[in-house]
C-alpha cells in the first residue's frame, strides 16, 4: 500500500502538470515530490519500530504483536485531514522563506510547533513525538523541491494533495483513519472498514486489484511522459503468471487479517521479468523498464487466475 500511496498521487500530480504544459521532467518531479508526501503520513509506523526494539522481547514479535503495538498511533494524527492542510500550508510557508522574507517562514514555524504541541496536548508524547518525527520528513522534502526549483505553490499543491489523498487509501485495508482529529467529532467518517464485499477474501482481492491499478496508473503516466510504448516491454513469459491460479489449493483464504501469504507469494511472481541473462550491449534503462512491466503483468495474471480459480470453487 505504500507504493500505492506513492503512485496515486504521483499520477494525479504529474498529469496535471503535464496538462498545464509542464516539461516532461519537471511534471515527474512534482509527481514525486506529490508522492513522498502521500507516504509520509505512514511515518507513524516508526513508533511500533522504536517499541519492539526498544522491547525485551523484540526479537521473538509476531506480525500480530506489531501491530498490536503499531495501531495503538497508526491512522491517528499523521492521518487527519486536518493536520495534513496545515502541514501543507506549514511546508509551503517553510519553502518561501527565503523568497517572501523571514516572516514567512516564521509562520510555518508556528503551524509546526503548533501541530506539535496539540497532538502531545491531546494525545500525549509518544503522538507528539510521532508528529515531530513527520514535520522534520516533510521540511526535508521541503528542501528537495528547493533543490529542484520547485516553488511554495508547487509545495502546496503536491503537499495538499498527498497528505490529503494518503488517508482515503487506508480505508479498505482496516478501520477508518481519524479524518477529523484533533476535533471531537467521530474518527470513522466512513464508519469503518469500507467492505467491497460481503466475501472477506473477494475483499481482499478487490482491494489488490485496486493496488494493481493505481500502479499500473503510475506506470501508464510514466511511459506517457516518457513516449514509452509498453506492450514492446512485456516479455512473453509474463503468461507464466496464470500457474498461479494452483496457488488456491496451497494456502489458506487470505483476508486482510491473514494477507501475508497471499500478497508474498503472488508478489514472488514477479520474479518473472527478472532478465535470464545480462546482455551487455542492451541499454540497461530497457532492461530495467522490461523487468518492471513483465513483472507487473506476471503478478497482474497471476492474481486474475487465482481470483477465478476462487470463485469457481465457492461456487
Amino acid at each position: 500500500m505504500f507504493i500505492g500511496h506513492f503512485l496515486a498521487a504521483f499520477a494525479i500530480a504529474a498529469t496535471v502538470a503535464a496538462w498545464r504544459g509542464w516539461p516532461e521532467e519537471r511534471a515527474l518531479v512534482v509527481g514525486a515530490l506529490a508522492g513522498s508526501f502521500a507516504t509520509l503520513p505512514d511515518i507513524d509506523m516508526l513508533y511500533a519500530v522504536v517499541g519492539l526494539v526498544g522491547s525485551l522481547e523484540g526479537a521473538f514479535i509476531t506480525s500480530d504483536g506489531f501491530w498490536d503495538v503499531a495501531n495503538e498511533i497508526h491512522r491517528g494524527a499523521t492521518h487527519s485531514l486536518i493536520v495534513g492542510v496545515f502541514a501543507a500550508i506549514g511546508f509551503a510557508a517553510w519553502r518561501a522563506r527565503d523568497g517572501y522574507g523571514s516572516r514567512v517562514g516564521t509562520l510555518g514555524g508556528l503551524i509546526f510547533s503548533g501541530l506539535i504541541l496539540i497532538v502531545t496536548v491531546v494525545d500525549g508524547i509518544a503522538p507528539g513525538a510521532v508528529v515531530t518525527a513527520f514535520v522534520l520528513a516533510g521540511v526535508g522534502l521541503v528542501t528537495f523541491a528547493e533543490r529542484v526549483g520547485l516553488g511554495p505553490r508547487a509545495v502546496l499543491s503536491a503537499g495538499v494533495l498527498g497528505l490529503v489523498s494518503h488517508p482515503f487509501g487506508d480505508v479498505l485495508a482496516g478501520p477508518s483513519p481519524a479524518l477529523f482529529y484533533p476535533l471531537p467529532i467521530e474518527a470513522g467518517l466512513l464508519n469503518g472498514q469500507l467492505l467491497l464485499n460481503s466475501d472477506p477474501t473477494l475483499h481482499l482481492l478487490g482491494a489488490f486489484f485496486i493496488e494493481l491499478t493505481i500502479i499500473w496508473a503510475g506506470l501508464l503516466v510514466v511511459a506517457w511522459l516518457r513516449g514509452w510504448r509498453l506492450k514492446r516491454h512485456i516479455n512473453r513469459r509474463a503468461a507464466l503468471g496464470v500457474a498461479y491460479a494452483g496457488a488456491v489449493f496451497a494456502i489458506p483464504a487470505p483476508t486482510v487479517e491473514t494477507a501475508s501469504p497471499f500478497v508474498f507469494s503472488v508478489l514472488s511472481v514477479g520474479f518473472i521479468g527478472t532478465p535470464g541473462r545480462l546482455r551487455w550491449r542492451e541499454d540497461r534503462s530497457t532492461q530495467l523498464i522490461d523487468a518492471i512491466t513483465t513483472a507487473l503483468a506476471a503478478v497482474t495474471l497471476a492474481a486474475v487466475a487465482y481470483a477465478v480459480m476462487y470463485l469457481i470453487l465457492l461456487a
